[in-house]
């Protein structure tokens, strides 16, 4: 399995953190060759990682795996590729996903923005979902968010004529930071107008993080970009 410590010059928009159960150890290292993807600095060939070509979404940072299992179950003509750096994580999707007894779901552990540059082909996949994603809160971390302009860039590249960009938070001052950046994209159109939220969108679960957000006062921010050539 790839090392996602590796250095790199842009700045990273996560640090590894959090300890494994035993059971996620274990869902690892007897599931990886089934389910993972390594990541080698190459373009992916994703119909032979899922064996088949079927329309592909692929989810940032997934955490503990709840969006991307329900709409795995939900959508099995559909294959869903997690990238997820937190082995935690992984290994309870690895688990679940065996559980469950999917076959549309494949994992990489790598830094997200090295595989949509390099490891995803222009045009490849039908939608990106970003949920919750750090925010990162601090100013002197700012540089550190995921969604920036040259990231924008990178993502859009990879969408289909007709994909589409699907984000999401509860930190307000993120949620402004990410219409600010992509609202800018020449390479993407905001699907509600210009510096508007969409509502949740009917087929994303809501999850015990966005519960627990709720639970604190937090309002729920959603996002939806579609490429700029769409006719």
């Amino acid at each position: 399995m790839e090392d996602p410590t590796t250095p790199i010059a842009r700045q990273r928009s996560f640090v590894t953190r959090g300890r494994r159960t035993e059971a996620q150890n274990r869902a690892i290292d007897e599931l990886w060759p089934a389910y993972g993807v390594d990541f080698a600095g190459e373009r992916l060939d994703l119909d032979a990682a899922f064996g088949r070509s079927a329309p592909r979404v692929v989810e940032i940072g997934f955490g503990n795996g709840e969006n991307l299992l329900t709409l795995a179950e939900r959508h099995p003509d559909r294959d869903f590729l997690g990238i997820e750096v937190h082995g935690a994580g992984i290994g309870r999707v690895l688990g679940e996903t065996r559980m469950r007894g999917l076959g549309n779901i494949r994992i990489i552990r790598h830094d997200a923005v090295e595989i949509f540059e390099h490891g995803l082909a222009p045009a490849s996949i039908d939608e990106i979902m970003i949920y919750f994603p750090d925010p990162w809160p601090k100013a002197r971390h700012h540089r550190r968010r995921l969604v920036q302009p040259d990231v924008a860039e990178i993502l859009a590249r990879t969408l289909a004529p007709e994909g589409v960009l699907r984000l999401a938070t509860d930190w307000e001052p993120y949620a402004k930071h990410m219409i600010d950046v992509l609202d800018a994209s020449p390479s993407l159109v905001n699907a509600a107008g210009g510096a508007r939220f969409v509502r949740r969108p009917d087929d994303r679960p809501v999850t015990k993080f966005e519960q627990r957000g709720e639970r604190l006062g937090h309002s729920i921010f959603d996002l939806e970009y579609r490429p700029a050539s769409h006719p």
